[in-house]
């Protein structure tokens, strides 16, 4: 991948604090899994990077997820073995935005992704920050949710994108609503630490995904207006950081398409940028 020079802007003195990142409450129960792969809807194969196998602090973990078969639902209905709308984008655009953070961070990162299946034991305890696209069509059952609600509370981040629209947001908040009933979705605040702690991410826009090249919009559907909303504990600190009416993960999927505009995938990236740090040190 040949990310461009402008979208690697000097950080200045970056400190990780102590060790990478554990639970609040325990440390993780189970060892991680090894790396695995699954045909993705757009990719079936992918080639590894030689150091794959490399045992790192921080990698780009990915929410494995049962869609709902309506109107939206791709591939394959068997999920857990991939071809379905959690791996849109999968995982080309995980790759890409890893290699980003290692360039951009002092993050020791892996140069593949993980995906997560909220069924495998405590496995998810393991990832400090999990990432999930099309959630206006998951549809996680109550274990899950239960499981999906520990994380969270015991220290983890999730960040979702690449949904958009009035009918994809309600297919969204159907879910959310039963993982944290009592607790609101609002709007992120501009001075929000998410938005400083590496960039400064004031002047955020829409970043639209690969559909831009032929059709010319910023938007899809109805999602119009770019929203960066979130749940937060009680502690103050940001458990579920959303990106709606907008996809950040083609904008790192086609950071090296010369077709795709540069400034979107460098404000896709100093986003994720900015999550990732701040889920490792809040």
């Amino acid at each position: 991948m040949h990310l461009r020079p402008a979208i690697f802007a000097p950080l200045g003195c970056l400190l990780l604090i102590g060790a990478a990142w554990a639970m609040q409450d325990s440390a993780p129960r189970t060892q991680p899994r090894a790396f695995r792969e699954y045909p993705g809807v757009e990719y079936e194969t992918f080639p590894l990077p030689p150091d794959y196998r490399e045992k790192t602090e921080w990698l780009f973990a990915r929410l494995m997820y049962p869609a709902v078969p309506t109107y939206g639902f791709r591939g394959n209905p068997d999920w857990k073995h991939g071809n379905a709308n959690w791996t849109i984008d999968y995982p080309r655009s995980d790759r890409h935005l890893s290699e980003a953070i290692r360039r951009l961070t002092r993050l020791h990162v892996r140069s593949v992704e993980q995906p997560v299946d909220l069924d495998d034991d405590d496995d998810v305890f393991n990832y400090p920050w999990l990432y999930a696209v099309e959630l206006g069509y998951w549809n996680l059952d109550q274990k899950e949710i239960a499981k999906f609600r520990d994380f969270l509370l015991r220290g983890g981040f999730f960040m979702c994108d690449d949904f958009h629209g009035t009918q994809e947001w309600r297919g969204f908040t159907r879910i959310m609503s039963q993982v944290f009933p009592d607790r609101p979705i609002v709007d992120i605040p501009n001075d929000d630490p998410i938005f400083h702690v590496v960039y400064d991410l004031s002047n955020r826009f829409q970043v639209p995904g690969a559909q831009f090249l032929y059709s010319h919009s910023m938007y899809e559907k109805d999602g119009v207006e770019p929203k960066w909303r979130g749940i937060y504990d009680d502690h103050g600190r940001l458990m579920v950081a959303i990106c709606h009416n907008m996809d950040l993960g083609d904008s790192w999927e086609n950071a090296d398409d010369p077709r795709y505009p540069e400034k979107f995938s460098s404000l896709g990236i100093k986003i994720a940028t900015n999550y990732i740090i701040y889920s490792m040190t809040h």
